[in-house]
């Protein structure tokens, strides 16, 4: 192996030794991706959900490897579907809300954007881990400094949507509070100082496709156990998107399945195992991503330069994984 290729894979290993938890220091490879199986809900003497009675355990997390807990995307509501039913989007707000502060101890409340709910965490360190973590299991999340927003939406269920974002979130907490000890936690707000110093978090883009299937429709089956971005036209992410997904194939001959909106890029990975390092490579390389099987899911920006600097770094990782061995 070539030396510089060898220093830029003991590189990753230490920034991905610095996001994880202890217990999977240096194992993260030999996480399996499998479920435990969604936890029923249970109920208080009131008739409401028991956010905090639910879980024992979690599986493990999608950025060691484990499986994601949701198979696709989950997106906040869109301003029309908001419009047309504020009165069940006000319910499910105030749902999300008290489950998510059942389960982490956080002050939440509504956000100032519509089809988000707000958290305020400890500090930007954490907001910014959870950030990576959230997005990595699937569910939508945008930071701005120590709050972190997660979606909400007129269609979200509570058997389904709604326990998507209370069980992320739960999940999430679980393994920063609980399993990151205070030293490594600071040692992760140096790595993120580390890598904004070199270029910002490259998140997707805000504001596109958002009309498109944002709400019940695209979430409705999928149940499985960045800071803040510019708002983007669909027309002007479309754009973008092709142009990405051309630089792509082109740098790295993945083909890159047809742009369906909300401004992330599904790349065919040979398998999930590449897929998963892919992903966690990408996100040590200072770019969200996460995973649906075996495709990689990368974020379509809010500016040009960004959009060539995903296809740089995915065509960088791809290089890397090629030199582990990974197909």
């Amino acid at each position: 192996m070539h030396p510089e290729v060898f220093a830029a894979l003991a590189v990753l290993d230490r920034r991905l030794g610095t996001l994880l938890p202890p217990e999977y220091q240096q194992i993260w490879d030999t996480v399996e991706p499998v479920s435990m199986g969604s936890a029923g809900l249970k109920y208080d003497a009131d008739g409401r959900v028991a956010w905090d009675a639910i879980w024992k355990t979690f599986c493990d997390l999608a950025m060691a490897g484990g499986p994601p807990h949701r198979g696709t995307l989950l997106v906040p509501g869109s301003p029309a579907a908001i419009d047309a039913d504020p009165v069940r989007y006000d319910a499910a707000v105030a749902e999300i809300c008290r489950g998510v502060r059942m389960v982490t101890g956080l002050e939440v409340a509504a956000s100032p954007h519509r089809g988000w709910v707000r958290v305020q965490c400890a500090d930007a360190t954490m907001a910014g881990w959870l950030l990576r973590a959230v997005v990595m299991e699937n569910v939508s999340a945008r930071a701005d400094g120590s709050t972190l927003d997660v979606p909400a939406g007129p269609g979200f269920r509570v058997e389904k949507e709604i326990k998507n974002v209370v069980t992320t979130m739960a999940k999430s907490c679980h393994y920063w509070v609980g399993h990151t000890p205070p030293d490594q936690q600071l040692a992760v707000g140096r790595l993120f100082a580390e890598l904004a110093a070199q270029s910002p978090l490259i998140v997707p883009a805000t504001g596109a496709g958002a009309g498109a299937g944002a709400d019940a429709d695209a979430n409705a089956d999928a149940d499985a156990d960045g800071d803040a971005s510019g708002d983007a036209s669909g027309d002007d992410c479309a754009a973008r998107a092709r142009a990405i997904a051309d630089g792509i194939h082109r740098e790295t001959g993945l083909t890159v399945a047809e742009y369906t909106g909300h401004a992330w890029l599904a790349v065919e990975c040979p398998g999930v195992r590449t897929a998963v390092w892919m992903m966690r490579a990408l996100v040590a390389s200072n770019v969200l991503a996460r995973r649906e099987d075996t495709r990689l899911c990368v974020p379509v920006p809010a500016a040009d330069e960004e959009g060539a600097e995903v296809v740089s770094r995915l065509a960088r990782v791809r290089r890397l994984a090629l030199a582990r061995g990974l197909t």
